[in-house]
């Protein structure tokens, strides 16, 4: 199926480490979806650090952007990388292949799935080690079109982990479809400032948007007609 802003059917949100905002960043995208006239559908591939009867990020998604299908494969209590969580808690959890074929069906019933990643691109998902980038790469594989969206930090240190990501899936043949900043404060300094230029420089990618500060403190309606302006895919 086609998107109205020309995204491919599968949009895997990475980061350029934890705590970049990509919910927060994955809901706006989400408003902004439906605004174009789509409803999307959203996964998290592994979901740590949450315990069985607690939100996790599927259910903060849906509070800022407004009830919309999702799908959670993993869930795991330890705050840890997906593959070291499990092996704590002496559980098994899927391959990366059994998440691309999940996936991929959905993909045939929605025009555009967004897949919320564990922290970085190469953290690893499962017990062979594979990750996010593999996911990309499998999806691929199997016909379906697939790029990654970078949710980057504002400040000091984003250049170097941004530049890495870039290059991790330019060695894999992974679209990065574009960079966000997901943390934008309300003051930003020198470094920020400076970031907005040289992180399309030094990702050979397009920055899409900048995140608030503070926006996942919005109620729902505020933030739905918030996130157009923060995020620009013209």
């Amino acid at each position: 199926m086609s998107d109205p802003l020309s995204l491919p059917s599968v949009v895997l949100v990475t980061g350029t480490g934890t705590e970049v905002g990509k919910t927060i960043t994955t809901a706006a995208l989400v408003a902004v979806i439906r605004a174009r006239g789509t409803e999307p559908c959203v996964v998290k591939v592994a979901q740590t650090g949450v315990a069985a009867d607690e939100d996790g990020d599927l259910q903060t998604v849906c509070r800022l952007a407004g009830e919309v299908p999702t799908a959670e494969f993993v869930r795991l209590s330890d705050p840890l990388a997906p593959d070291t969580a499990a092996r704590r808690a002496g559980v098994s959890i899927p391959p990366i292949a059994v998440h691309a074929r999940r996936i991929g069906e959905l993909a045939e019933d929605h025009p555009i799935v967004l897949v919320e990643g564990s922290g970085g691109l190469l953290v690893r998902l499962d017990e062979r080690g594979g990750t996010l980038a593999d996911l990309g790469t499998a999806l691929r594989y199997k016909g379906v079109s697939a790029g990654v969206l970078l949710v980057a930090s504002a400040g000091l240190g984003t250049l170097n982990s941004a530049a890495l990501t870039a290059e991790a899936l330019k060695a894999r043949g992974l679209p990065l479809i574009g960079v966000i900043i997901g943390d934008w404060p309300a003051d930003p300094g020198l470094a920020e400032q400076c970031n907005v230029e040289d992180l399309p420089r030094v990702t050979g990618s397009r920055l899409l948007g900048r995140i608030p500060m503070g926006a996942g403190a919005l109620a729902t309606q505020e933030f739905v007609a918030s996130a157009p302006s923060w995020l620009d895919f013209a």
